[in-house]
């Protein structure tokens, strides 16, 4: 390949990166909506923490449904219009909460915001496989998990700040201009993201063994079952972490919201590392270190003898190591299911095997909650652990049996 052609398809690659990280950042932005309101919707509609958790557990049951469905979608008409649909739902689930009068109200703004979030995933990793050069896959996954924990780090911020200045309602409104924007701005850049001829002959390809060979596939549920475990971790920590600080260690709200930035923000530097290190080992070794120090990080937190002072550090030193994992997980899912099944199977394993996120994150907060009502701060953070443990087993039996 000439010097010209190499920098052309590293512009394209690159562009490509950047628009599906960008839409993948907003989705998690919006994971965040009632979560960082919850405060303010617990005393404006009398509710207790379980309440909140089935509201978000109701978010996430529709994205895993929509999730799986999603990817059928994205291997028939394309990723970008997949995208643009999903942008608008979140806008609008934003502007049904500002409007709500009650938890019903509340509760069906998590629906809307649950189908909005399912396409993310089918839609951006088919984009990435398809669009993108294989020596730059590494990277694709880095800035893909990397945009998605910028998301959840300037969500509680801007959320929060907004909502104290001026209140939940107008917060809402302003996650719905995000939105709004965002959708603005991918539209201006269809050209980019738009299928091509040749992507339209790859989602014209069954894969082996038909549509739904995959579902077969032991591999592809034992990747589901390790999303479903590291992810109902974080769930913990994303629905619980602050009033669980606040009850056990007498912090103030705004030290443990800090607590909950400083994780994502690790993450977010964790993720952008971790690209570098993608293929120099086995995969599922690096996810596994990587978690056992989550693990570790959690139980210290349990213990309650934290001071305070270090609790900051210690999540984003959690945060890092999660984020760290991202992308070598990724690349593991890959080899793993994806690529056994040709690029017309994207899309559909894509959606099916990520929704084990959306069912981790819906089982959380409903597992979890009871334990926060009932007092018991310390084991809800101890469950942390327990899903790490679990996770890292899974890890590295998906990782031997690949390599089979």
């Amino acid at each position: 390949m000439s010097a010209t052609a190499s920098a052309t398809r590293f512009r394209e690659d690159a562009t490509v990166i950047s628009l599906v990280g960008f839409a993948h950042g907003t989705s998690h932005f919006f994971h965040f909506l009632i979560p960082a309101l919850s405060p303010w919707l617990m005393s404006e509609f009398g509710l207790t923490f379980t309440e909140v958790g089935a509201a978000m557990g109701v978010f996430y049951v529709v994205s895993t449904a929509g999730q799986a469905s999603a990817g059928f979608v994205v291997d028939r008409v394309g990723g970008f219009r997949v995208l643009l649909a999903g942008v608008a739902l979140l806008s609008l689930a934003a502007l049904v909460l500002a409007a709500a009068g009650s938890y019903e109200a509340v509760v069906a703004a998590a629906a809307v915001a649950g189908l909005g979030n399912s396409v993310f995933h089918p839609a951006d990793f088919s984009l990435i496989n398809r669009r993108v050069s294989e020596e730059r896959l590494g990277p694709a996954f880095s800035v893909h998990g990397l945009s998605g924990s910028l998301g959840w780090a300037s969500a509680p911020a801007l959320l929060v700040g907004v909502a104290g200045a001026w209140g939940w309602r107008s917060a809402s409104v302003v996650a719905a201009c995000v939105g709004a924007a965002a959708f603005a701005f991918l539209l201006l850049n269809h050209g980019t993201l738009r299928h091509s001829a040749a992507e339209a002959a790859q989602r014209r390809e069954l894969g082996k063994g038909g549509v739904f060979a995959f579902l077969r596939s032991p591999l592809v549920w034992m990747c589901f079952v390790f999303f479903f475990f590291t992810v109902m971790a974080f769930g913990i920590l994303q629905n619980f972490a602050t009033p669980a600080f606040q009850k056990s260690y007498g912090v103030s709200l705004a030290l443990a919201t800090t607590a909950l930035t400083a994780y994502l923000l690790g993450s977010a530097t964790g993720t952008g590392v971790g690209g570098f290190f993608v293929r120099r080992a086995h995969e599922e070794r690096l996810v596994g270190a990587s978690l056992a120090l989550v693990a570790m990080g959690a139980l210290l937190l349990a213990s309650g003898s934290t001071p305070t002072w270090a609790l900051a550090p210690v999540m984003a030193v959690m945060g890092f190591a999660a984020g760290f994992s991202g992308p070598s997980r990724d690349m593991l899912i890959r080899r793993a299911a994806t690529s056994t099944y040709g690029a017309g199977a994207f899309g559909r394993i894509s959606g099916f095997v990520y929704s084990g996120i959306d069912a981790g994150l819906a089982c959380a907060p409903l597992l979890f909650g009871p334990l926060m009502d009932a007092g018991r701060h310390g084991q809800t953070l101890a469950g942390v652990a327990l899903l790490q443990g679990l996770a890292i087993a899974t890890a590295l039996t998906v990782g031997t049996r690949s390599r089979r």
